[in-house]
């Protein structure tokens, strides 16, 4: 996964670089809550044009992301599914 920041725009870009499962979706989670920790961004876009494959535990880790935005306040958007 590769993380871009612009500050100016408070901008968190998230390319995800590799399939989304159950078996790394935990991992995911938490390299993603960091940066939203790390960063509190006001917007966050998940980019998957790189992503060959994603089952539903994934769906529901980027589901659980939008809902955390959402609670402190902030937006997220999918760029391309």
């Amino acid at each position: 996964m590769n993380v871009k920041y612009n500050e100016k725009d408070k901008l968190l870009l998230l390319e995800i670089t590799e399939e989304i499962d159950h078996h790394l979706v935990d991992i995911l989670r938490r390299k993603i809550d960091n940066e939203i920790t790390r960063y509190m961004p006001r917007k966050i876009i998940f980019d998957f044009n790189n992503v060959s494959f994603m089952d539903s535990a994934g769906i529901g880790m980027v589901i659980g992301r939008y809902k955390t935005m959402n609670m402190i306040g902030r937006k997220s958007r999918n760029d391309k599914c």
